[in-house]
C-alpha cells in the first residue's frame, strides 16, 4: 500500500464514532456540556422495622442531594458538579448528568422518620415504618 492510499472505516467503526464525534461537535459549537438526567442504580431491601434504599450518584456531595416527599412519592435528586480543567477543552466523553429517582411509597413507610447518609456517592436511605405497621406480639389473658 502506497503512502497516497486511503484507509477507509468500516461501518461498524464509523458506528462506534458518531458518540464521541457528535459530543465534540457539541463542546465545539457551545463549550457548555448539556446536563443530563441519568436515573440512578438502587438496591432496596426490607427488614421488620423498615425500608433501605442505597443509591449510587458517583460525583455528588451531600450538599447536592435534594430529597422530597410530596404525597406518598419520594423525589432523590442528585446535582453533580463538572469537573472541567482549565484551559481550552478539546475532547470531552463523559457527559455532565444530574441524577433523579422517585419512589412511590407504600402506607406503611412514616415519611416524617426518613433518615439519608451521603457516604462516597452513594446515598443510603433508612425508611422506617408506621408504628401500627410493625409487627407486635398480643398478649393473650385469661
Amino acid at each position: 500500500m502506497n503512502e497516497t492510499t486511503k484507509v477507509q472505516k468500516t461501518d461498524v467503526q464509523k458506528k462506534q464514532d458518531q458518540p464521541a464525534e457528535s459530543q465534540n461537535r457539541l463542546m465545539r459549537e457551545d463549550k457548555r456540556p448539556r446536563r443530563a438526567v441519568v436515573t440512578p442504580p438502587a438496591n432496596i431491601s426490607a427488614g421488620p422495622d423498615g425500608y433501605f434504599v442505597e443509591l449510587e450518584m458517583p460525583g455528588v456531595k451531600k450538599d447536592g442531594v435534594e430529597i422530597t416527599m410530596d404525597g406518598n412519592e419520594l423525589t432523590i435528586i442528585g446535582h453533580r458538579q463538572p469537573d472541567i480543567p482549565e484551559g481550552e477543552l478539546l475532547y470531552l466523553e463523559s457527559t455532565p448528568a444530574d441524577y433523579r429517582r422517585t419512589f412511590e411509597l407504600s402506607a406503611d413507610v412514616d415519611g416524617s422518620k426518613i433518615e439519608a447518609h451521603m457516604d462516597q456517592g452513594v446515598l443510603k436511605l433508612r425508611l422506617p415504618k408506621r408504628e401500627d405497621f410493625k409487627p407486635r406480639k398480643i398478649p393473650v389473658t385469661e
